[in-house]
């Protein structure tokens, strides 16, 4: 089911509000990284290691990742436990590549992916039961124990959301565009 669709047929309510707050926020990231080319994505132009491209492969995986908690919870989840030194070393690598483009990746693929993940979120907003709760793996950055599907909704929205602020910054330091004016 596409966006389009799920937009004009499917959702009302809090749905719609939900679609259009995660809508919001998809398209301020991606028009964030407009124009730019694969070597512009990888570039550092703060303090921080992130690049826009990074961000871009981030979100999809912090998406993809929600996707699979509404649907199986807990045990969907890469990463389960407060201590992270413990971690193997491929699972600590894969979460700081997760950051960075590799080579042979390309912000277009990226971007297409991003959709790809985007209509598949779309589409459990649409499906799901939003007062379906599920047990939260061990972090510490949980403060809470369990989330509902709505919860983590909101949580997608709001991390995209973040990273489409990060994601200004870094593009206004690159060249001088902004988002927003």
């Amino acid at each position: 089911m596409s966006t389009m669709a799920i937009t004009n047929t499917t959702l009302s309510g809090e749905r719609a509000d939900l679609f259009q707050a995660l809508a919001n926020a998809r398209h301020f990231l991606r028009f964030t990284v407009q124009g730019l080319t694969d070597e512009q994505a990888v570039q550092r132009t703060t303090a921080s290691e992130l690049t826009l491209g990074g961000l871009i492969k981030h979100v999809n995986a912090v998406e993809k990742q929600w996707q699979g908690f509404i649907v199986k919870g807990r045990a969907a989840m890469a990463w389960d436990g407060a201590d992270f030194s413990q971690m193997p070393p491929e699972a600590i690598e894969a979460f700081h590549s997760e950051f960075h483009m590799q080579p042979g990746e390309t912000l277009d693929a990226l971007l297409e992916n991003y959709a790809l993940i985007a209509d598949r979120t779309d589409a459990l907003l649409a499906e799901a039961d939003l007062d379906t709760v599920h047990e939260l793996p061990s972090a510490p950055w949980f403060v809470d124990t369990h989330w509902s599907v709505r919860r983590t909704l909101l949580h997608i929205i709001s991390e995209t959301t973040q990273h489409s602020g990060h994601a200004d910054i870094i593009r206004e330091s690159l060249d001088g565009q902004k988002t927003m004016g």
